[in-house]
């Protein structure tokens, strides 16, 4: 059997290549901000987009870039706003459509919408159309259903791969299973995910303007009924996130929080209100957690 370092080549590739990418990022995100009616710059938007919408699904930013930072709508809609000269409508799309998915969750490999196509594409189409933060939501909704078919068509795809592992396995090639886990994967996820995503962008933004502009003129009830529908759907995200925090004993917290941010009448900050909630957490693992550890030590003994 051959016997390599996978580990520390995959962890340099990924440096280089996390560097590599944030780089082209935020040298080109400016660029392409400056002259938003050339067809050349709409098409880097596009590819900016798409990017990032692989990068939110990708292992190469060292893990805390991906699916915990890139993934979510807030930091896709802050990015997206960033490649279109508004960081703060993008921010404001973003957190609109984040509050949606609170309550999000991906058990058993499945997943019933993608917050991540939401934040970057959903974000992209609503800056070219022009919608509001409560408009945007619903289209959100809409392309996050679509962003379904990119997921499972990966996790199908990728059950071959782990076939090539296993072969390599079998014939004592430590590093072609290690090479099977991270190049034919990446490569697919690559093709599925920037090429649909930076299409969309590119070809479904002029559609999208235009179809806004036909509707505000002819049928304005229709993005009324997009906005009502927006400032409703939040609230099945809230409700979604407290059916989870209501079965556990963190509840009491919870109105701590809301008290703190209702009564303060904007006089606490929500930076307060964030270094409240860590202390509060760290008490309540200092408590329970030392209570729960004596309880198991006493039935063990």
């Amino acid at each position: 059997m051959t016997h390599g370092k996978p580990s520390s080549r995959a962890q340099r590739l990924a440096f280089m290549v996390s560097l590599g990418l944030f780089g082209a990022l935020a040298l080109a995100s400016p660029v392409a901000a400056q002259e938003p009616g050339e067809a050349t710059n709409d098409l880097l938007r596009a590819a900016l987009v798409g990017l990032g919408y692989y990068l939110s699904n990708s292992p190469w930013l060292l893990g805390i870039g991906g699916f915990f930072g890139l993934y979510r709508p807030l930091v896709a809609g802050f990015i997206v706003g960033i490649i279109y000269g508004d960081p703060v409508q993008g921010a404001q799309i973003g957190a609109a459509i984040n509050i949606l998915y609170l309550g999000f969750i991906s058990a058993g490999g499945s997943i019933p919408a993608d917050p991540s196509v939401a934040g970057w594409v959903g974000t992209a189409l609503a800056m070219a159309g022009g919608l509001s933060s409560e408009a945007a939501i619903a289209l959100g909704v809409a392309v996050g259903l679509l962003g379904t078919i990119v997921f499972f068509t990966r996790m199908s795809v990728d059950a071959v791969f782990a076939h090539w592992a296993d072969d390599r396995a079998e014939a004592g090639d430590a590093d072609g299973v290690a090479r099977m886990n991270w190049l034919p994967p990446q490569i697919f996820l690559f093709i599925i995910s920037f090429f649909p995503a930076a299409a969309a962008v590119y070809f479904g933004s002029g559609v999208v303007a235009d179809a806004i502009n036909n509707l505000q003129a002819n049928a304005p009830w229709v993005l009324k009924g997009f906005e009502i529908a927006g400032g409703l759907l939040p609230a099945l995200g809230l409700a979604l996130n407290m059916r989870f925090i209501f079965r556990g004993t963190v509840w009491p917290y919870f109105f701590i929080g809301y008290i703190l941010a209702a009564v303060g009448g904007g006089a606490v900050n929500i930076v307060t209100i964030g270094i409240v909630g860590i202390a509060l957490a760290f008490l309540h693992i200092a408590f329970v957690g030392d209570r729960a550890e004596r309880a198991m030590q006493s039935r063990g003994a």
